[in-house]
């Protein structure tokens, strides 16, 4: 019994350690897809903790949207964390999978103001806009194009 604690206290550990990891990538790599990435699960569990307390999301989206953060949170993976690389790809396949879901179901703009990171990388992933909200990705692209 004590071997298995001690077991599940180092996966833990080791968890814990490759999120701190990507949390510093993400704040000291130069703009651009390997910071996008970094922060890519960062940004997801902020966003499931936002959706999953917002009223303007279904019940069937709430469902999606928790099984895909405690997926995240599981040190038990289809793919091991500590490989280089692809080591968190299941983790990211599955929460694009739950994000697109809702995506179909909740409004762009409770999904975009939930979402901590940049916008998008969100609407990329979301793919096109033929939600509730199917409007909502101009006002998100505007800024962009006046600046």
């Amino acid at each position: 019994m004590r071997d298995w604690l001690v077991g599940l206290g180092v996966a833990v550990a080791g968890l814990i350690l490759s999120w701190g990891l990507l949390v510093l990538l993400a704040r000291r790599l130069p703009p651009g897809i390997l910071r996008d990435l970094a922060a890519f699960i960062p940004d997801c569990l902020t966003a499931v903790r936002r959706l999953r307390r917002d009223p303007r999301v279904p019940r069937r989206a709430k469902v999606a949207i928790v099984v895909a953060g405690l997926w995240l949170a599981s040190p038990i993976d289809l793919i091991p964390e500590f490989l280089p690389v692809i080591g968190p790809l299941d983790d990211i396949v599955v929460v694009a999978l739950a994000l697109r879901y809702a995506g179909r179901q909740v409004p762009r703009e409770v999904l975009l103001a939930a979402w901590p990171g940049e916008p998008r990388l969100l609407l990329r992933l979301l793919g096109a806009a033929d939600g509730p909200a199917a409007g909502s990705r101009a006002t998100v692209d505007e800024p962009h194009q006046r600046g």
